[in-house]
């Protein structure tokens, strides 16, 4: 059963959220050969200011 985590930034819709995880579904299935049934997804949505590149958080990035 794949289980598949995602990080992303806050603010995407409850839409957008949606049409996500069918794609990747989707794809699961087609690539793997699992089940939609058995493909978890997990969002973990992160505030910019919790998360930095390069040492710069995100927050403060123009």
């Amino acid at each position: 059963m794949p289980t598949i985590n995602v990080q992303l930034f806050e603010g995407r819709t409850l839409e957008q959220k949606r049409a996500f995880v069918k794609a990747v579904t989707d794809v699961t299935v087609q690539t793997l050969g699992a089940s939609a049934e058995s493909v978890d997804i997990i969002i973990h949505e992160c505030k910019r200011e919790n998360w930095a590149t390069a040492g710069k958080l995100w927050s403060e990035r123009a």
